[in-house]
This record gives structure tokens, C-alpha cells and sequence, in this order.
């Protein structure tokens, strides 16, 4: 099974259940890529470890893309509207919650990098 036919069958909710099976798997990747985004995002100011911070922005991303990519494909295969039990409604919600740990995640890595000293040390 390609990796295509597999995330297609995720947005759609076939493999596990109904139709919103799709967009509560994109919503949860999101909300645990914020969820991971945030305390990289504090790491990277220089509080604590730089080399933590980066794994925990380079997770956000990921996690990000991966619920917001589930979401763009539930929402082209999901049937019918708001409101007819095809989780329409959480797909669209999924979409700017994994954006938003992609641009969380991109943030702190960005931090990371301006606070890491040539040497490999982060500044205190």
C-alpha cells in the first residue's frame, strides 16, 4: 500500500470508522503540534536547552503538516455539507490549527538559530 492510498483512506475515515474519524485525526495532529510548538518556542529563547528546542520545533512542523495535509484531503473528499456528519466542520478547523504549529515551530526554530553561539553553545 503506497503511502498516498494510505493518508487517503485516513482523511476519508475508512480505515478506522465514520466519516469524522478523518477530521478528528487532522485535529488532533494540529492541536499536538501547538501543543509541542509552544514550550519550543520558550526553549528556544535560550531558558533551556537549544538542542531540545530544536527537536521540539522540527516535531511541530511535522506534526503540523501532517494534520493540515489530513485536513485539505478530508475536506476534498468529504460528501455533502456543515452539519451532515462528514466532519466538514473539524476539517476546516484543522486547517489553521496545523498551520499554526508549522508557523509555531518555524518561529522557534528560528529563535534556536539566533540564539546558538558558533560553537554549538546557546547563549544564556
Amino acid at each position: 500500500m503506497s503511502a498516498s492510498t494510505v493518508l487517503m483512506a485516513a482523511a476519508e475515515g475508512g480505515i478506522i470508522g465514520d466519516g469524522r474519524t478523518g477530521a478528528n485525526l487532522a485535529l488532533a495532529a494540529g492541536a499536538l503540534g501547538l501543543a509541542i510548538g509552544r514550550p519550543a518556542l520558550a526553549r528556544g529563547g535560550g531558558r533551556i536547552s537549544v538542542r531540545n528546542a530544536r527537536t521540539c520545533a522540527v516535531a511541530a512542523i511535522a506534526t503540523g503538516a501532517i494534520g493540515t495535509v489530513l485536513a485539505v484531503l478530508h475536506l476534498a473528499t468529504a460528501r455533502g455539507g456543515p452539519g451532515t456528519g462528514n466532519g466538514l466542520v473539524g476539517a476546516v478547523v484543522a486547517v489553521p490549527l496545523g498551520l499554526g504549529a508549522v508557523l509555531l515551530g518555524r518561529r522557534a526554530l528560528n529563535r534556536c538559530r539566533r540564539t546558538a553561539r558558533p560553537d554549538g553553545r546557546a547563549t544564556a
